[in-house]
């Protein structure tokens, strides 16, 4: 897919979430071209190239993908930035609930049959989901809590109270925030392969499929490919 076409697209994710593509730096070409600097080759076509590539990959030589860097702007709950941020490699910025108010939706809300049950055997996960009757019952009372410490936030702003102090009355794991991620392809390609595995938490992992889908994937065919091959699967 050609660079223009990737730069400004946006993917919905989760019930009010998004992913963009603000900025891309090179391509799959750019990491053959890094590798054959070493010695001060060039592009050989693609076939010479394409193997190249699946030869770095395939050895863990990792430095030519640190030539392609993607930047995104994403809107997640902070459920999904405690786990985020855990990936230092990323470069990051955030909008600031001190200087931007917050809106009455800017909530994650679970749908009634989403509520997952915890693991019995693994503190780090679910397990299994509660019934749509009970469901039900949370997601209203997590709508209700979600009411209520907004109609406080915006009583203390009306108040004159600081925004820095008025929005203890959110509800911290569920607001949403609007952040700046940049990050190289090899380490974003560690990041995938955390966050996409089937017991990732849902809330990040449905983000991290996104960004694989529907931009790393068209920005770099052939990394994808090779990246699917010998590190998802785990061929030789």
């Amino acid at each position: 897919m050609a660079r223009s076409d990737l730069i400004g697209k946006r993917v919905a994710v989760l019930d009010k979430g998004w992913v963009e593509l603000q900025d891309l730096m090179g391509d799959d070409n750019a990491i053959v071209a890094a590798a054959r600097t070493s010695f001060l080759g060039e592009s050989k076509g693609p076939e010479k190239d394409k193997k190249l590539l699946f030869y770095l990959m395939r050895h863990r030589h990792t430095t030519p993908f640190e030539m392609v860097e993607f930047k995104f702007r994403v809107r997640a709950p902070v459920v999904t930035w405690w786990q985020w941020v855990r990936h230092r490699t990323f470069s990051f910025n955030a909008q600031s609930g001190r200087y931007t108010p917050f809106d009455e939706d800017d909530f994650y809300l679970v749908e009634a049959d989403a509520w997952r049950r915890q693991s019995p055997s693994n503190k780090q996960a679910s397990e299994g989901l509660l019934s749509p009757e009970e469901g039900a019952r949370f997601s209203e009372a997590l709508q209700r809590h979600y009411e209520e410490g907004y109609r406080l936030y915006r009583a203390a702003l009306d108040a004159g109270v600081a925004r820095e102090q008025a929005r203890l009355f959110l509800a911290g794991f569920g607001v949403y925030y609007t952040w700046v991620a940049k990050i190289d392809a090899h380490n974003l390609m560690h990041f995938l392969k955390l966050r996409m595995a089937p017991d990732a938490q849902y809330e990040i992992r449905v983000y991290a499929q996104a960004i694989y889908e529907h931009f790393f994937k068209p920005a770099l065919p052939w990394t994808a490919e090779a990246f699917e091959q010998f590190v998802l699967r785990g061929e030789e």
